[in-house]
């Protein structure tokens, strides 16, 4: 069985090599690639256009993950109004293309600018002059096709979507796609290139072209589904450091896809697996880690560790996701949480709530003042992990500042949500890298630190020593 299975893995590698530039990469040696993105903060609304896209190299490596079980899909008003931007050079030639690196999705898409997407039905449309649009231009790509209806994903039922693929009038494959915050994408599944280097491109990707969003970027799935571009490029691991949100001027992220330089500092959790697979409300291509507790100005509150892993129904896991802005908790953690803020804040009559404030329905605790004045009466907040790891939250990122001289605690409840999930989101990932390791399953993490001299591009600081 190993002799076979080296030898179908060789294969595999042959066919790569004969479809697409990404043989350049020596993908049997992965510990030799480390590319990387610059990764903005950037505030998403339906009219937000972002200017200047800056562009840099991209790394692929060697993986797969054959999972395919659906998403679940929920809708809510809550919308999401900071998000984790990078720049993806897409099509031949390459058009910039802005989409949000989203961890908690599977299908990668990007808005074009034609209601039909058959390529052949528009060359004689007149191709806009400007390629770093924000709408992608099939009918510019030379590497660009439309899946057919004929195609095996198109099909009625297809676990891969949140509603099942048709059929439009132009008999070419049509999908829907709805997430959690309400943001929905619908358009033509299609096949394009993205440009890695000067040099380097992927094969072609099956992707969404969206026509209809609410969304005004797109989005770079990355979970564990066999459509996110992260299995599609059979990429090894990939890592992020998140800007600061609160500093003026604030310096980009950055986005590795590969090797990691200092991929020996991180400190790592390991996916958790279903214990059943008749867990309907767990997401099994969810990034999954195990919490052990939170600790808050140096107290551990009384939650159980149940509050943190699935239930027999699947309820209750804990999920890393880069495309939620705040953190969610279950009702039991939550309640905690609350009580222990809400104690310290108000003590002595420091802090005035704002009763009856939710803001953008999820998050309901709320104070008037800034945040980093109402953080200090609260405290650090330390989210502990299986062996030992922590995410430590300084006390002026407990509140995040909502406008109106309002505050609010940067932590919400998940049925506000509208999920039955804990989700650690990218505000408390901030001056934090994160790694997938998807050969070996598991997260990673680690503080960086101030240094004399940045890390690659001037981006997030250098790593210290491993906490």
């Amino acid at each position: 069985m190993a002799l076979l299975f080296l030898l179908l893995h060789y294969l595999t590698l042959v066919l790569l090599s004969l479809i697409s530039p990404l043989s350049s990469l020596k993908t049997h040696q992965p510990q030799q690639l480390s590319l990387s993105f610059p990764l903005s903060l950037t505030p998403l609304n339906h009219s937000h256009v972002l200017k200047n896209p800056i562009f840099a190299s991209l790394q692929s490596n060697t993986t797969t993950n054959n999972n395919n079980r659906p998403l679940g899909v929920v809708k809510s008003s809550f919308k999401y109004t900071m998000a984790l931007v990078v720049s993806l050079p897409i099509g031949t030639p390459p058009q910039t293309q802005q989409v949000v690196l989203d961890t908690g999705s599977q299908l990668s898409w990007i808005k074009c600018n034609n209601n039909n997407n058959n390529k052949d039905n528009n060359k004689n449309k007149q191709p806009l002059a400007e390629k770093t649009s924000l709408m992608f231009n099939p009918t510019l790509s030379s590497s660009f096709s439309a899946l057919p209806c004929t195609h095996p994903l198109c099909k009625p039922r297809n676990p891969d979507f949140t509603l099942p693929t048709s059929c439009d009038q132009n008999r070419l494959c049509h999908y829907s796609y709805f997430y959690a915050d309400g943001t929905y994408a619908e358009g033509n599944l299609v096949r394009e290139k993205i440009a890695l280097s000067n040099t380097q491109t992927t094969p072609p990707l099956i992707l969404g072209c969206t026509r209809d969003s609410s969304s005004a970027e797109g989005i770079l799935g990355m979970n564990l589904g066999r459509l996110s571009f992260s299995s599609q490029t059979r990429l090894s691991k990939f890592s992020y450091c998140v800007p600061d949100r609160t500093r003026r001027n604030s310096p980009a992220g950055t986005f590795f896809l590969g090797e990691n330089p200092n991929s020996g500092k991180f400190r790592y959790v390991d996916f958790l697996k279903p214990a059943s697979q008749r867990m309907p409300n767990f997401d099994p291509l969810a990034y999954t880690v195990g919490v052990e507790g939170i600790r808050i100005g140096g107290k551990r509150l009384n939650i159980s560790r149940t509050a943190f892993r699935a239930d027999r129904g699947g309820a209750g896991q804990t999920i890393v996701d880069s495309g939620t802005e705040y953190t969610f908790l279950v009702a039991e953690a939550y309640g905690k949480v609350r009580e222990e803020v809400a104690a310290r804040a108000g003590a002595r009559g420091r802090a005035v709530e704002k009763r009856g404030f939710v803001y953008e329905g999820a998050l309901d605790l709320c104070y008037v003042g800034r945040a980093e004045e109402i953080g200090r009466l609260v405290g650090e907040m330390v989210f502990e992990f299986e062996k030992g790891v922590e995410i430590r939250v300084a006390a002026e990122r407990v509140f995040t500042d909502v406008g109106g001289g309002a505050t609010c605690l940067s932590i919400g409840r998940s049925d506000l949500l509208g999920v039955e999930s804990n989700i650690i989101g990218n505000f408390h990932q901030q001056n934090l890298w994160v790694e997938f390791d998807l050969v070996n399953r598991r997260v990673g993490s680690v503080r960086p630190t101030v240094a004399d001299h940045d890390f690659g591009d001037g981006t997030c600081f250098s790593l210290g020593p491993a906490a």
